[in-house]
């Protein structure tokens, strides 16, 4: 037991728990299994499995307060958080809800559209202000995190309710702008909580976790659209009471079960596959929606009909809770422990049983000191388990390096990076033109004789979930058998989305859907495909604040090209018609070429960024799976 208790010892010692370690227990911080679990070597997979084997083996969770909470072990615990992290994401979507009430805001309080569209803007820079939820989710569990947000959505949509609903007479403007920031900043908190603790959760799978965790945000907008429709009957009133106590009571029911487990190892043969009905369920989902959104835009719904749709939606919505559900009554015949047993091979299982008989005999036969420090000189790359036991048995001290891309950076060391600006400038021009169609996604209904915008924001948010969790998929794909950028994707989606624009400018016949629809899945594949990039350039261990600061370039998008150009070129026209409500192509004519313009920009700055990392993607995929660098110890 001895080479074990000095590979845990040397990760434990930073935080001073040397007295946790004894012959009955062993302890090791998850991160360490992060290294382990990924390492291509024998003597790394070794130590793990026999690890497993010990009947009293921990995983732990390191605070800088230097308090240990102990995680939760099973192959359960992940999947229960990721089917809980479905509901919370949904209820991360209501920033998409502000097409529904726009029109409200604006007769209610009079004011002309760049003013509406300032609201807007209050929308997204609440939506993306993810700065402080970043820097909380390395502090605080995730329970905390989702109350913060439940009481924004509480504050911010309470006071919009008492607006609309002529409660509160005579708001002024300013005090609407920052309560809708603060409303929508719950989104920010609800996504952070989700996001972070999901992606340590599956650390082998972070595009297909990013992929389905913001799918199911993007479906947010067309459920909602649902319950505005069949439950609220139109009632933008409803709607924002419903924003402020149905949302912060679903995420106070779900943040029990969205906690840190063990991180899911990959070796469970029926994970794929658990993965593959969480995809298919949204899939269907979606469709569900948005045929029934069609449905009840068409047809003279009677209210049982209208229900019987609400309550099929729900339940399709808890389908994820279905595989902890199975795993809890048909467990598997392998259990993960015995699993990893069979890994270690004979000789290793007649360690651990010789164990129990004496607990001074080692797990594993240790390696010497001098061996270690011979290979740390001889080969650079050495294994982690090489580097950790040599550490341990004081041969050698580890050095603080600066990270390469790939290790664990902090906020200040990937502000100095150019990829981080590459990635922050193609967010800014990506997500940032399609916030701002989205924005004003009513008026360019109105404006091309479409009175009735709801089929839009549902075709919108449908297309938007295809997007999220198609990207997220293709690129995990690509990147495990050909170790191809993930952001080759996104050079595909802003190609994409000149085209897109040039449709919209066209307004002819037909292409308002056509091109609805490609810039929400262009809107999606953005969202899907940036969060694992992030994660593999720049680490996990700062991820929930570097992901954050990189979505501060869409409010400043949705500022400079809806606040300020949309909003102004739309009134300009009004007043060329002596009207409030611009009507005709030339209302967002102007508008949709210079985003196509700017797109133009964003395709070859996402081309100069994929020709950048690819070596690092080589580097972190080599072999067909994802490997774990090693940590610059920050």
């Amino acid at each position: 037991m001895q080479s074990a208790i000095a590979t845990t010892k040397c990760s434990l010692n930073p935080w001073e728990t040397d007295n946790q370690i004894h012959d009955k227990n062993i302890y090791l911080p998850w991160t360490l299994h992060h290294q382990l679990s990924n390492s291509p070597s024998t003597e790394s997979r070794s130590l793990l499995s026999t690890l497993f084997l010990y009947p009293n083996f921990h995983f732990l969770t390191l605070r800088k307060n230097k308090k240990m909470v102990e995680l939760k072990g099973g192959t359960r615990p992940p999947w229960v958080g990721l089917g809980a992290a479905v509901w919370v994401q949904v209820a991360a979507g209501n920033g998409y809800n502000f097409p529904l009430y726009s029109h409200s805001l604006k007769s209610v309080l009079g004011v002309n559209q760049q003013q509406l569209t300032i609201l807007g803007v209050a929308n997204d820079i609440g939506e993306n202000m993810g700065i402080l939820p970043g820097l909380a989710c390395n502090k605080f569990p995730p329970w905390v995190i989702l109350l913060i947000g439940s009481f924004c959505c509480f504050l911010g949509y309470g006071v919009l309710w008492l607006t609309l609903s002529r409660t509160v007479l005579s708001l002024p403007y300013w005090l609407l702008w920052i309560a809708l920031c603060i409303a929508t900043n719950s989104t920010a908190w609800f996504g952070t909580a989700v996001l972070v603790t999901n992606m340590r959760n599956f650390p082998l799978s972070r595009g297909t976790v990013s992929g389905i965790i913001k799918g199911y945000a993007g479906l947010g907008a067309a459920v909602y659209t649902e319950i505005y429709s069949v439950m609220l009957h139109d009632s933008s009133t409803k709607l924002l009471l419903f924003l402020a106590i149905g949302i912060p009571a679903i995420c106070l029911l779900m943040m029990y079960f969205v906690r840190p487990c063990t991180p899911a190892s990959g070796d469970d043969s029926s994970e794929k596959g658990h993965f593959l009905f969480i995809q298919a369920s949204s899939i269907v989902l979606g469709i569900y929606v948005l045929i029934t959104t069609i449905l009840d835009d068409v047809l003279t719904l009677s209210a049982p009909v209208s229900y019987t749709f609400l309550v099929v939606m729900v339940l399709l919505l808890m389908a994820p809770l279905a595989i902890p559900i199975k795993m809890t009554f048909y467990p598997s015949n392998h259990s993960k422990s015995a699993k990893l047993g069979q890994e270690v091979g004979p000789a290793n299982s007649s360690d651990q049983e010789n164990s129990n008989k004496d607990n001074t005999e080692p797990l594993l036969t240790p390696s010497s000191s001098a061996a270690n420090l011979g290979s740390f000189h001889e080969n650079d790359y050495m294994t982690d388990v090489e580097m950790l036991l040599a550490v341990g048995e004081g041969a050698i001290r580890r050095k603080k390096r600066k990270p390469r891309r790939g290790d664990d950076f902090n906020i200040t060391e990937a502000l100095v990076k150019a990829d981080f600006w590459l990635l922050f400038l193609i967010s800014f021009v990506g997500i940032g033109t399609g916030i701002t169609v989205l924005n004003n996604l009513a008026q360019i209904g109105i404006a091309q004789d479409m009175n009735d915008t709801k089929f839009l924001l549902a075709l919108f948010s449908f297309c938007s979930f295809i997007g999220r969790l198609g990207g997220g998929v293709a690129s995990e794909y690509f990147v495990r058998s050909k170790a191809i950028p993930r952001t080759v994707w996104i050079v595909v989606a802003q190609v994409t989305m000149v085209v897109t624009y040039l449709l919209f400018a066209s307004a002819l016949d037909g292409t308002l859907y056509a091109a609805t629809l490609l810039l929400g899945i262009c809107y999606g594949i953005h969202g899907s495909v940036i969060t694992p990039a992030v994660s593999e350039l720049f680490g996990l261990k700062h991820f929930g604040i570097i992901s954050n600061l990189m979505g501060l370039g869409n409010p400043i998008g949705a500022y400079l090209f809806s606040g300020l150009l949309a909003g102004h070129l739309y009134d300009k026209e009004a007043a060329n018609q002596h009207s409030s409500t611009c009507l005709g192509p030339d209302c967002f004519r102007l508008t949709f070429l210079i985003l196509a313009g700017v797109c133009c920009v964003g395709s070859a700055l996402s081309i100069v960024l994929t020709w950048r990392i690819k070596p690092v993607y080589q580097m972190l995929y080599a072999g067909g799976s994802f490997r774990l660098p090693q940590s610059s110890n920050h």
